[in-house]
């Protein structure tokens, strides 16, 4: 269950959700910071990545492709990086619970 954080989420809170979610990374770190949506997507599809993003376009390939990936569309505005991974922190079972359904595709927390 490990996530892939989009551009707009910020590298460095990836060691902290380690724990929660093991493999998790970012894609800068992965080199893919100015790779397309569709890169990013197939980057994900590939590696077993469910997508972390504050991007809508993601959230519209979810439903028009379908998973894999899985997208978490998050709705939290200019958060701050302590208030992001505060939220994907508190919802660390609603994340695995939806990664583990077969019929969701986007999960948006706010």
């Amino acid at each position: 269950m490990k996530l892939l954080l989009d551009q707009n989420i910020s590298r460095r809170i990836v060691n902290e959700l380690q724990t929660p979610f093991p493999g998790t990374n970012q894609v800068q770190l992965l080199g893919l910071e100015h790779a397309d949506d569709a890169t990013i997507w197939r980057y994900a599809r590939d590696n077993g990545f469910a997508i972390v993003t504050k991007d809508a376009g993601f959230q519209e390939m979810a439903l028009l492709r379908g998973p894999p990936p899985k997208v978490i569309w998050l709705q939290c505005g200019n958060a701050t990086n302590t208030a992001i991974l505060h939220l994907l922190i508190s919802r660390t079972q609603a994340i695995k619970d939806f990664l583990d359904s077969g019929e969701i595709v986007c999960l948006e927390l706010s």
